[in-house]
């Protein structure tokens, strides 16, 4: 995939919205020419994933090119969300980066078990979020090779 198709779609999955705001303006800060959109549980998250109910239509939910993903959402958390993402066919090469307030070992080795890319504790500092958002918009959007979704 070239980086002229690669989808410059990032899905958030956070229920916080001082969390989801931060992160927009920490791209903001690092100038990510993509799109940012959120949903705030994991039952959320499978619906755009999977057009359902109000994400049916393509124009309203683009296939993300990346998941940022938090592990403790309401009404279908991170890890569970994970394992059915990973479960389908259709959605399981796009990538998740598990962006969590934890750090404990286990919830690290479970995600990467349930089949995260990467695990990613989020920075107290704004400026250290910074420089993981354009890290990470860098080496999604720009550095690695991801195949095309069914």
């Amino acid at each position: 995939m070239t980086d002229a198709t690669k989808t410059k779609v990032i899905l958030m999955a956070e229920d916080d919205s001082d969390d989801q705001l931060l992160v927009q303006d920490a791209l903001a800060e690092c100038r990510w020419d993509g799109e940012l959109r959120f949903v705030e549980n994991g039952e959320d998250l499978l619906d755009y994933l999977l057009r359902h109910g109000k994400y049916r239509d393509p124009a309203t939910a683009p296939r993300p090119g990346l998941i940022l993903l938090d592990l403790n959402m309401p009404r279908k958390d991170g890890r569970e969300a994970l394992r059915e993402i990973r479960a389908d066919a259709d959605l399981r090469r796009i990538p998740v980066v598990v962006l969590t307030t934890s750090k404990a070992d286990v919830d690290v080795g479970r995600t990467y078990d349930l089949g995260a890319n990467s695990f990613i504790s989020k920075p107290v500092r704004f400026d250290a979020l910074v420089n993981v958002m354009r890290v990470l918009s860098q080496y999604w959007f720009g550095i690695v090779e991801i195949p095309p979704t069914k």
